[in-house]
């Protein structure tokens, strides 16, 4: 029953979504048209445009109708036009997502595999040197906000020693491809990357470490070692393995944090992901792209914690059983 429950709970989010960002921009006082689009575009705006888009969005008719408008608009990809970059507000955001997409999930990705492996080394040596050492310095970095650490990543290794570019994804007019092309990719990756997954290895390590320190006193663990089973078998496959189940949770969780702070991250690096087309979108009043920037991101946040949610019932089945 857990599965379909799960479901139902995340169309209702995704339902109560689309209604506020239908509903918020028609609470606003003054027309409806004015306050998707802004002051600027609508007194740039000729008569037959402002009549083609109160068609498109049926702000003549009733509340009902201009929500089912909305609704089919969504449903055949059309999220409005950008009226700055002068292109469907779709195909706007499919040409920095991609950049975001690969910036978030290596961080995840790095951000968890580090932790998880130090936080199995740290508990099965809890109280020791290491131990202690690993606690300070994940705690200190972690201490730090992303954007902040990326400011000094940047002006360390890239203004003042000079091994890594200031700006972009690649170097523009290159012509490179192949592994050369992956080579400048990553060459320009690695501090934006740094930056976002520094700061988040504590949580992974915090996590695995307590949950390590939990399963070293269960009773298999002193079967295993009464068998004769080697202490790297029972660090990783016995205790690890059985550490990772609230590292899942946690993943799903630090999804939202990580897209924002990845936000703050392509700006400071100008990165060419969502960040930067959302910083343009505020600094040009591009309400429609905004909308459409927003509506996407908790779309793929919410997909994201749904698909967390059916991995976390499948290593563990006793969870479904609690609801």
């Amino acid at each position: 029953m857990k599965g379909p429950t799960t479901v139902i709970n995340y169309l209702i989010a995704l339902v109560l979504i689309l209604s506020l960002n239908f509903i918020l921009p028609r609470l606003m006082p003054g027309d409806p048209l004015q306050a998707i689009y802004g002051d600027e575009a609508i007194i740039a705006m000729t008569p037959e445009l402002k009549a083609e888009l109160v068609a498109r969005f049926a702000l003549d008719q009733s509340t009902g109708r201009q929500f089912w408008a909305y609704i089919s608009s969504l449903l055949r990809g059309d999220l409005g036009y950008s009226y700055f970059y002068n292109a469907p507000v779709l195909a706007v955001i499919f040409g920095s997502l991609p950049w975001t997409v690969l910036l978030v999930g290596l961080a995840i990705i790095i951000s968890t595999l580090i932790g998880v492996v130090l936080g199995i080394e740290s508990g099965y040596r809890r109280g020791r040197p290491l131990d202690r050492a690993l606690l300070g310095v994940l705690m200190f970095a972690s201490g730090f906000p992303d954007f902040f650490a990326g400011i000094l990543l940047l002006l360390f290794f890239g203004v003042v020693l000079g091994l890594a570019p200031l700006a972009g994804a690649t170097t523009p007019y290159a012509g490179c491809g192949g592994l050369t092309f992956l080579t400048d990719l990553f060459k320009h990756l690695a501090l934006p990357l740094t930056s976002l997954a520094m700061v988040r290895i504590a949580s992974p390590f915090l996590l695995t470490r307590n949950a390590m320190v939990i399963s070293l006193g269960e009773p298999f663990i002193l079967t295993a070692r009464a068998k004769g089973c080697p202490d790297k078998v029972i660090r990783y496959r016995h205790a690890g393995k059985n550490s990772l189940l609230p590292v899942v949770t946690a993943t799903g969780m630090q999804l939202p944090h990580m897209v924002s702070g990845a936000l703050f991250i392509e700006i400071v690096f100008s990165y060419p992901g969502m960040g930067s087309l959302l910083y343009n979108a505020l600094l040009t009043r591009d309400y429609p792209l905004l909308q459409g920037i927003l509506l996407v991101l908790t779309i793929t946040v919410l997909s994201v914690n749904l698909l967390v949610d059916i991995v976390y019932t499948r290593l563990d089945p006793r969870i479904a059983y609690a609801y």
